[in-house]
């Protein structure tokens, strides 16, 4: 079966070219112009993973990944964004997006993010990653995708997620950026790149404000590790 997207933009050649190349790369592709027929669409059918754009009329991206959110849809969502600033990230991060990609973009890099997605999406339902993590006062459930500090149940995105089960599957040990990016994204980012550094940054500021303080660690010129408090 092809996979399904649903693609919100509301620019018309955009939308249009990336229905072609997605279609001939053999996805199944539901197109809206709008954060309104996005949420209607989302609701009506099931895609495997959502597309949307952050500037659209109506209800832009980011109100469209909350509604979803809080209604417990948890299909992953690729934002695309023509907004680079690192806030701007936070935000999508914050509305429970699961990646995202600045336009203007190459079309290969859009579908690399794609077939990372799915990976994931797959890969969570294998009976090996379902037993509960613990590291601490901290528990993990990959399973149910949930997390926890002590009693406090901490709401992460789908990237934060997979982020923070792979340094705890990996406790005391230094990943470095490469295997991260290679791990949760599927490919490597430039050496320039900031995602990782966005996403540690916002997965430590939720586990801080839980109360799950020095549990991430970076270090220089390497990668990131986490250890108990």
């Amino acid at each position: 079966m092809p996979h399904r997207v649903l693609l919100a933009d509301d620019d018309r050649a955009i939308r249009e070219s990336l229905v072609r190349a997605l279609e001939l790369e053999g996805y199944q592709v539901t197109e809206v112009d709008d954060g309104v027929a996005a949420l209607a669409t989302a609701r009506r059918a099931e895609f495997d993973v959502l597309v949307i754009d952050v500037m659209m009329p109506g209800v832009d991206g980011l109100g469209v990944c909350r509604v979803l959110r809080a209604e417990g849809d948890r299909t992953p969502i690729l934002m695309l964004t023509a907004r680079v600033e690192t806030p701007d990230r936070v935000a999508g991060l914050d509305a429970g997006a699961d990646d995202y990609l600045p336009k203007p973009f190459e079309l290969d890099e859009l579908l690399a993010r794609l077939r990372a997605l799915l990976r994931r999406t797959s890969a969570e339902a294998g009976p090996a990653n379902s037993r509960m993590l613990r590291l601490g006062a901290l528990a993990v459930d990959p399973g149910g995708r949930r997390v926890w500090w002590r009693d406090a149940e901490i709401t992460l995105s789908k990237t934060e997620f997979d982020l923070l089960e792979l340094l705890v599957r990996n406790e005391g040990l230094v990943l470095d950026r490469a295997t991260i990016y290679q791990r949760i994204w599927g490919y490597e980012f430039g050496s320039d790149s900031k995602n990782l550094a966005v996403y540690i940054g916002y997965l430590r500021r939720k586990l801080e404000q839980a109360g799950a303080t020095d549990l991430i660690h970076t270090v220089r010129g390497v990668g990131y590790s986490v250890r108990s408090a």
